[in-house]
């Protein structure tokens, strides 16, 4: 779930590597929630950033916003921006650039925290998709045209999911430029690509 490598292990909550993270099961209880998911969302795309700003962004207080930006930084998915905090104002920054969750193993051994941290990434999702539908009427043109919300049934073996999905990360992978201070054209927009590979629940003939 999420993007593909492997980085090396090092610090406790994780295993890091330059710009990928992978859950283990302190990081996993650590992003069992949707703010701390929503908080680490906008450092990534937007760079360091204050409780308060963030609190602003995601609609909470900026008391509730720094719990949890504390409970990040003690799980090793955030750190303090010394470079920028004064006596007043602390500031924040992400420590990698995306996270991997992929242990089956320990989501069996972790089936609570792992169904809330699922739970968690669809809802961040969610409301994304929905604050973007709502803002479309406000779109210049040329982004409504190229706009696209699409869903496709496709019947699919495990090992075709897989080479799917990695396709599918290769060719988003041509177009990344996100990072924050990267160049990128003068009229380019952020863009999210959202996918799910998931077998429907409710799909006739599924083996009980």
């Amino acid at each position: 779930m999420t993007e593909p490598q492997n980085p090396p292990a090092s610090e406790p909550g994780s295993e890091r590597g330059n710009d990928i993270v992978v859950l283990d099961a302190k990081g996993l209880r650590a992003l069992a929630h949707p703010v701390r998911v929503q908080l680490v969302g906008l450092l990534r795309k937007h760079g360091p950033s204050t409780a308060t700003r963030l609190a602003d962004q995601l609609g909470v207080n900026s008391g509730t916003a720094s719990y949890h930006l504390r409970q990040l930084a003690a799980a090793g998915f955030v750190e303090e921006d010394t470079q920028r905090g004064n006596a007043r104002e602390r500031w924040w920054r992400s420590v990698h650039r995306s996270t991997r969750f992929h242990d089956m193993e320990l989501a069996e051994r972790e089936p609570e925290a792992t169904l809330a941290y699922l739970h968690s990434v669809a809802a961040a999702y969610t409301l994304r998709t929905q604050r973007a539908v709502n803002e479309f009427q406000t779109l210049p043109r040329t982004w409504r045209d190229v706009a696209d919300m699409s869903d496709w049934a496709l019947r699919l073996t495990p090992e075709e999911s897989r080479s799917l999905y990695e396709e599918l990360v290769a060719l988003v992978g041509r177009y990344r430029r996100d990072a924050p201070g990267v160049d990128a054209p003068q009229d380019a927009e952020r863009v999210t690509i959202i996918t799910h590979v998931l077998p429907e629940p409710d799909a006739p003939g599924r083996p009980e």
